[in-house]
């Protein structure tokens, strides 16, 4: 998806998210894949400090007002689809704000919800307006863990963002038996934490795509917001990935693109009985560090 100006309204952008979805419906897609935040702006680049300037970014509800024409678009068409969003929501008598995604059944079912949990950015502003990424002011991380579901295409599991910089986030849900994995972006082509070139950010990217669908003998459906929102650049790169971990197609341009390929399921079954049988090969026994300890242990 191209760019989402700050000016840019959610009607407009839902127009041309229906755009996207009809034409997916034409090449006989029965699932789509919409980016992180698609109904905004990337806002957390902005600073801001009272919620009455920043709501207007999030959704209530599901679908909230601005998503309601395409629940209803992708069930007349009978298509299924993942929509990341900020979402707004009242728990425990308190409200909580999320970096969310939502999965859609072809009938209109709401499948399941994800909340990102690797927050990239900080939560102050660091002064720089080049390089602000505030997913951390604006966001809680998520509550929900890294839930698996069955579908009609066969069993999902979601992440967003900078989830897929971390394997852990993939073989979660590939022991809970996700055979898709579905992922929305938004990366800046600059690193706020040292001069990555813009190639390496893209490298990078694919390079978490490719080793997630390979280790976990699952497909890999990635889509980006990209371009320059109001000067502010961000990767392109959407993408589908086989479990084989070869890319099978990728988009070319940094406007909306429409990218699609038919996925065989059993191609992941067959990696999943042979060179990543879990249940043959695993030692879990010996990976206690991975949940035990958080950052590297040293001893002098």
């Amino acid at each position: 998806m191209g760019p989402v100006h700050l000016q840019d309204s959610k009607e407009a952008t839902v127009a041309r998210l229906l755009d996207m979805l009809r034409e997916a419906h034409g090449r006989g897609a029965r699932w789509v894949t919409f980016p992180e935040l698609a109904l905004t702006t990337f806002f957390p680049r902005y600073v801001y400090d009272d919620p009455a300037d920043y709501d207007r970014f999030y959704e209530e509800g599901l679908p909230s007002p601005a998503m309601a024409p395409l629940f209803e678009e992708a069930k007349k068409l009978g298509i299924g689809f993942y929509l990341g969003y900020a979402e707004k929501v009242t728990e425990g008598g308190a409200v909580h704000r999320f970096n969310t995604s939502v999965l859609v059944a072809p009938n209109g079912d709401i499948l399941g919800k994800y909340r990102k949990i690797h927050l990239p950015g900080t939560k102050d502003p660091i002064g720089d307006p080049e390089f602000e990424h505030l997913e951390k002011r604006y966001f809680e991380v998520g509550n929900l863990g890294f839930p698996v579901f069955q579908s009609p295409i066969g069993r999902v599991g979601m992440c967003i963002c900078n989830d897929r910089r971390w394997p852990e986030t993939f073989r979660t849900m590939a022991l809970r038996g996700a055979e898709v994995f579905m992922l929305g972006y938004n990366t800046p082509t600059r690193n706020i934490h040292h001069n990555e070139p813009v190639h390496l950010r893209e490298h990078h990217h694919r390079l978490s795509l490719e080793s997630a669908a390979y280790q976990n003998g699952a497909w890999v459906l990635s889509a980006g917001k990209c371009g320059s929102e109001d000067g502010f650049a961000m990767i392109g790169g959407s993408s589908i990935v086989a479990p084989t971990g070869e890319t099978v197609t990728r988009a070319v341009t940094e406007e909306d693109e429409v990218i699609s390929y038919n996925c065989d399921l059993e191609l992941g079954a067959y990696i999943r009985r042979s060179v990543f049988n879990f249940a043959k090969h695993r030692r879990p026994e010996f990976y206690g560090p991975i949940t035990g300890q958080v950052g590297v242990e040293i001893e002098e």
